[in-house]
């Protein structure tokens, strides 16, 4: 799927239920520190416009799907152990959890807005924890983390660097690939720290400089203020909003996972990331759920416009993670595949790839006889480009082959 999501955040804060809503998959929710002890993994997916509609055509997709005209691409979520303080050195289910988030691209933090879960993820009394205290503690947890991996016969490995003249950057990526971190994260994050470019001169301090950065450039992160339907977490999510520097997202996953349910009962239609629902069997639902279904409209969609947790995997894979959707066809007047079927796939890849590249990711007998490729615009027109074409979000692409 090309995209690993990471839920994290400390106990008791709606992580599972964010990842229930996500994915309507049967998880353990509960009221309690650690629910969560092996992470959960599913599929949720992103919500796009599909390009049907603009060329006016029904599409039939084969790795995604296709809802009045939205376009749902399939993302990989884990929801990993809650964290608490001194994870990195194995406190509670530290080692585990981050352990669990080695290979993830972007992570949601789901924060309890309404400040009711203390450091440990303990309830207490609204208002009472700093949401925004959570967000530099997960900070710290991680930068401590990636700053345990280096230190790690650190001397020896700067020495036998400056001997064996290898440059830093290498060194470095090769300590912390197991973490998924490349080259270029390597080099941004060193470039960042301001680092010397001989490892022997590095003092604690710029090990944990560079650590900083490099979870700035490799676990990019999106903010799920989840429980903005509790008193006062309005107020908290303005401070949250002016002390964090990622997006946040008002988020209510406990009404995204009732919503979602009982759309797929048919009680309601309703779309992830839609603004209102309509119910289509009220006869069918009590006056509890009536009444609970009303204070989801008025609480939540009217004021926030959404339960933000479709916003959230947007935001993480779209504006964070940086990712585009694109959908390559083999016959271009029909916008179809050889076995006939429209506009079949939706590919998610990193901005700046290139039409090479695309043709590579499709097989790679086909980036190596690669010769054009053709985009397909919704007017009817073709624009005939090279290799090194840099695709697009929503692009239709045909390769042609030598």
């Amino acid at each position: 799927m090309g995209v690993q999501v990471g839920i994290v955040g400390k106990p008791n804060v709606g992580k599972s239920t964010f990842f229930a809503a996500a994915t309507l998959s049967p998880v353990e929710t509960a009221d309690y520190p650690f629910t969560t002890v092996d992470p959960n993994q599913g599929v949720a997916h992103v919500r796009t416009e599909c390009p049907c509609k603009a060329f006016g055509v029904e599409c039939q997709p084969r790795n995604s799907s296709c809802i009045d005209g939205n376009r749902f691409v399939p993302v990989e979520l884990i929801d990993v152990a809650g964290l608490v303080p001194g994870a990195h050195e194995g406190r509670g289910l530290g080692n585990k959890f981050l352990d669990d988030l080695r290979q993830a691209s972007v992570l949601i933090h789901v924060v309890d807005v309404s400040g009711s879960t203390d450091e440990e993820g303990r309830p207490c009394d609204p208002g009472t924890r700093e949401p925004a205290e959570d967000v530099r503690f997960l900070e710290r947890e991680l930068d401590e983390w990636i700053a345990g991996i280096l230190r790690r016969d650190w001397d020896r490995t700067a020495k036998r660097a400056s001997l064996e003249k290898i440059p830093a950057a290498e060194v470095l990526r090769e300590r912390l690939a197991g973490i998924g971190v490349s080259a270029s994260d390597v080099e941004s994050a060193m470039e960042r720290a301001e680092v010397p470019s001989d490892l022997t001169k590095w003092s604690d301090e710029d090990i944990r400089r560079f650590a900083r950065e490099v979870r700035r450039v490799n676990k990019p992160m999106v903010i799920a203020a989840n429980k903005i339907d509790v008193e006062c977490a309005e107020e908290n999510l303005k401070r949250l909003e002016e002390e964090v520097e990622y997006p946040v997202v008002p988020t209510c996953a406990e009404a995204e996972l009732a919503l979602r349910r009982a759309a797929d009962q048919g009680l309601i239609r309703y779309l992830p990331g839609d603004s209102d629902f309509e119910i289509l069997q009220e006869e069918k639902l009590s006056d509890e759920q009536l009444q609970a279904l009303e204070f989801i409209r008025e609480k939540v969609l009217k004021r926030w416009g959404s339960t933000g947790v479709q916003e959230a995997l947007n935001r993480a894979v779209f504006d964070v993670a940086k990712m585009i959707v694109v959908y390559p066809v083999e016959n271009e007047n029909k916008l179809s595949d050889s076995e006939g079927r429209v506009l079949p796939d939706a590919l998610l890849l990193p901005e700046g790839t290139m039409v090479r590249e695309l043709a590579y990711n499709i097989h790679t007998e086909i980036g190596e006889s690669f010769n054009r490729a053709i985009l397909v615009k919704p007017d009817g027109s073709r624009e005939v480009v090279g290799e090194d074409h840099e695709l697009e979000h929503g692009d239709v692409v045909k390769i042609q082959t030598s």
